[in-house]
C-alpha cells in the first residue's frame, strides 16, 4: 500500500464527500458497515454511491453504475477497503478492476478476516495504484462497532446516562421523567438508531415501562426505513411482565434470564444468565450485533464500567439539582483516589439547555 499525501486538498475533499455519502446509510445498513464511494475523472465527479441496506449492492457498485464507461482510467475514493469475498453480493475489488479504475484511495482498511488486505491485494495485482489512510480517523467514526467486532470479536459499547448537575438520575421513588429537555431526548434517538441492541435492566423496565425503540429521527421522514435496534432486558429472576410495553414488538426483544415458555411463545429470544463479557461476545459473534447502547440504572451501568466493557460514555447533563436523596448515576464505593474511574473528553455539545458530553474511559491516574 502506497504512502498518501495527507495534505492533498483535492483528495481530502473527495474523501469527505464519500464520508458524507456513507452517513446516508447509518440507520439502515446494520449489520453491514456504512460505506461511501466517489469516482473522479479529470477532476470531475462521474459517479458516487453508498451502501443503503444489507443485501443491496455496495457503495462501489452504485458509483460504478453511475460512472459507466467514464470509470475507465478514473480514481475511486472509498471509505472502507473494498470487499474481496462473495457474500450476498460479488466482491467490489473485482468490480473495480473490471471497470478499469486506475487508482483507488481507501480511508480505512477492513479488519474483517474475509477482507483484511485481500481487497487491496486484488487491486494491486491488477496493476491499480492503491493508497490507504486519507481521512482515516473520520472514516473510522462511521463504523466503530463493525471495525472493533471484526478485529476483536467484541462489540463497541456506548453507555448513555442523563443526570442532574449533582449527578442524580432519578428521584428516590424512581421517578425520572424528565431530567433533560426535548432536544437531548431527541438526540438519544440517534444513538439508538445506530445501535444493534439497547441493553437495559429489569429495574428500569419495571420503573419506567420503557420501550427503548426509535420513534423519531431528525432528517428521516419514514421511520420504517430504519433498522430498529433489538432491546435486551437483563432479568435474572424472570420478573418481566407480559404486559410490559417493550413486549409490544416482542420479536425485537431479547431477555437474559431463566427460560420462560410464555416469552418464547411471543417470539422473544432468550439467553441463559451469563457474565456480561460473554453476553457481549455472543451478541457480536452469533447475532452480528456490533454496536451496543446501554441505557440502564446505576447498578448495571456500574457493572459495565467496573468490568471495563464501556468504549464510550454519552452523558447528558441538565442544569438542575435533584438533591441528596435522589438516585446516583454510579453506585460503586471507592475509598481511595487511586480507585476512581477517569475519562477523556471527546466533545461537548449544547442541546437546548442541556449539555452532552462524549467521553472515553482513560487509564490515566491522578
Amino acid at each position: 500500500m502506497s504512502e498518501l499525501n495527507q495534505n492533498s486538498p483535492q483528495d481530502q475533499a473527495w474523501m469527505q464527500r464519500a464520508i458524507e455519502l456513507a452517513r446516508l446509510g447509518q440507520y439502515s445498513t446494520k449489520p453491514n458497515p456504512n460505506v461511501g464511494c466517489v469516482i473522479v475523472k479529470d477532476g470531475q465527479l462521474v459517479g458516487e454511491g453508498f451502501h443503503p441496506q444489507a443485501g443491496q449492492p455496495h457503495a462501489e457498485v452504485f458509483a460504478m453504475r453511475q460512472a459507466a464507461e467514464l470509470a475507465q482510467g478514473a480514481t475511486a475514493y472509498v471509505t472502507l477497503e473494498p470487499c474481496a469475498h462473495y457474500g450476498r453480493t460479488p466482491p467490489c475489488a473485482k468490480g473495480l478492476v473490471e471497470a478499469g479504475i486506475a487508482k483507488v484511495i481507501v480511508a480505512c482498511p477492513d479488519p474483517n478476516p474475509l477482507v483484511a488486505g485481500k481487497g487491496v491485494q486484488i487491486l494491486k495485482d491488477a496493476g491499480i495504484e492503491v493508497a490507504v489512510g486519507i481521512c482515516q480517523a473520520e472514516a473510522h467514526q462511521l463504523n466503530h462497532g463493525f471495525l472493533k467486532a471484526m478485529a476483536t470479536g467484541m462489540p463497541y459499547v456506548r453507555l448513555k446516562v442523563a443526570s442532574s448537575l449533582d449527578g442524580r438520575t432519578a428521584m428516590a421513588s424512581g421517578e425520572s421523567k424528565w431530567i433533560t429537555g426535548s432536544e437531548a431526548r431527541q438526540d438519544v434517538q440517534h444513538w439508538r438508531a445506530i445501535s444493534g441492541v439497547v441493553i437495559t435492566g429489569i429495574e428500569t423496565v419495571l420503573a419506567d415501562d420503557c420501550q427503548l425503540n426509535v420513534r423519531q429521527l431528525n432528517g428521516v421522514e419514514d421511520i420504517n426505513n430504519i433498522v430498529q435496534p433489538k432491546r435486551l432486558v437483563l432479568d435474572r429472576h424472570g420478573r418481566l411482565p407480559l404486559n410490559a410495553k417493550i413486549l409490544q414488538q416482542a420479536q425485537t426483544v431479547m431477555v437474559m434470564g431463566p427460560f420462560r415458555q410464555e416469552l418464547a411463545d411471543l417470539g422473544v429470544l432468550q439467553f441463559a444468565v451469563q457474565p456480561l463479557k460473554e453476553l457481549l461476545q455472543t451478541l457480536s459473534t452469533q447475532h452480528q450485533i456490533y454496536d451496543v447502547l446501554v441505557e440502564a440504572g446505576a447498578t448495571l451501568s456500574t457493572a459495565f464500567f467496573q468490568q471495563q466493557l464501556v468504549d464510550e460514555m454519552i452523558s447528558y447533563v441538565a442544569p438542575t439539582f435533584l438533591g441528596q436523596t435522589a438516585r446516583a448515576m454510579f453506585n460503586a464505593e471507592f475509598s481511595r483516589m487511586a480507585e476512581q474511574l477517569r475519562f477523556k473528553l471527546m466533545d461537548v455539545t449544547q442541546l437546548g439547555n442541556d449539555v452532552r458530553l462524549r467521553l472515553i474511559p482513560s487509564q490515566e491516574t491522578v
